[in-house]
Parts: structure tokens; C-alpha cells; sequence
């Protein structure tokens, strides 16, 4: 099949070809650099690529958080969970970031400030979880337990808010409820 030919000479465009040109060339949306590191590693980054560029997430993605910056700031979403973000929890957090990480108090505040700031940020829970679980053993896990439970109860009383978060974490931590229930009575025994 020939092109159409126009009365000067010229081929003109079928409408297949209009309407091709009209959408124009295949839209690029740029990636950023992938992580170094073995080639297994390209397929949990191309697969979190690929869903957030179904999702269409117009905000830019938080930073992906280690295991240290995600407890700090999931100790800081269960200590809001009740909209009253206690001074006595936010240095109960503090005590949690020395004790664990071995941060002086200054560094600990620095991680607890830059912790509320990603967690104001984070849509879910599930990002601070992931982050724990991949990085953090059970039995370690259930530190984390305590270090929540010490801080829903920092404030002298515990919440239906708090308690119903805690529980929705230690599902997402793989903890089961005998061994969070456990880690309470540890830290309400002060032990």
C-alpha cells in the first residue's frame, strides 16, 4: 500500500500516523542510580521502582530508614497515637536511643528530632516495620516490644489508641501477643 499523495507532491500523514505523532515518543521517566552491590540485589529495587511508578506517588519517597531511625520513629508514631505526645515519652524515646544504640543524649535527641520528622512524613506503619523485621533478629524484636510498651506507659496510663497500634506492630513484627503481652509485664514490673 502507497502513502497518499498530495496535491503538491508531498506525502500526507495517514491518520494512524497523525495520531501516532500526536502521542509522541515513548514517555522516560528517569530511576534513580541503582544500589551497588550483588545483581540479586537489582530485583527488590526494580520491583519497588515499578511500584512506585504504578502508584503515581507525586511526593518524593521518604529515605528508605535503617532499623535504627525506623525504631525511633515508630516509637514516635505509638507515642502520638493518642494525640498527646508527652514530654515523658519523648525522653522515655531518648532513654530507649541511649540504651540500645549506646548514643550519647545529645545524639539521641538528634535521632528522636530527625525521627518525628520522618514520621510525619510516612503514610503507614508498615515502612518502619519492614525495615525492623529485615534488619533485627526475633529475639531482639521483642526489646522492641518493650521499648514500645515502655512507651505507651511512660505517660502513667495506656490508651485504647496506643494499645491498639502496639498490637497492629507486634502482628507486623511477627511477634505474637503471648510474647508482647509478656514484654509488658516486664516493663510494667520494671524489668
Amino acid at each position: 500500500m502507497s502513502d497518499p499523495i498530495s496535491s503538491d507532491g508531498i506525502n500526507k500523514p495517514t491518520r494512524r500516523q497523525t495520531t501516532r505523532q500526536a502521542w509522541g515518543p515513548p514517555r522516560h521517566i528517569p530511576l534513580p542510580p541503582l544500589p551497588a552491590g550483588p545483581p540479586r540485589r537489582y530485583i527488590p529495587y526494580m520491583l519497588n521502582a515499578l511500584k512506585n511508578l504504578l502508584a503515581g506517588d507525586s511526593a518524593a519517597p521518604l529515605p528508605e530508614p535503617d532499623a535504627r531511625l525506623a525504631l525511633a520513629a515508630l516509637l514516635v508514631r505509638i507515642a502520638r497515637s493518642d494525640d498527646e505526645y508527652a514530654r515523658t515519652e519523648a525522653e522515655q524515646i531518648d532513654r530507649v536511643m541511649v540504651r540500645r544504640y549506646g548514643l550519647t543524649p545529645f545524639e539521641a535527641t538528634a535521632l528522636r528530632a530527625e525521627a518525628e520528622a520522618v514520621e510525619a512524613e510516612a503514610p503507614d506503619t508498615v515502612r518502619f516495620t519492614r525495615a525492623i523485621k529485615d534488619g533485627v533478629p526475633y529475639e531482639d524484636r521483642l526489646g522492641v516490644i518493650e521499648a514500645l510498651w515502655s512507651v505507651v506507659l511512660a505517660d502513667g496510663h495506656r490508651d485504647h489508641e496506643e494499645s491498639a497500634l502496639l498490637r497492629l506492630v507486634a502482628d507486623l513484627l511477627g511477634v505474637n501477643d503471648r510474647d508482647s503481652n509478656l514484654a509488658r509485664l516486664r516493663v510494667e514490673n520494671g524489668g
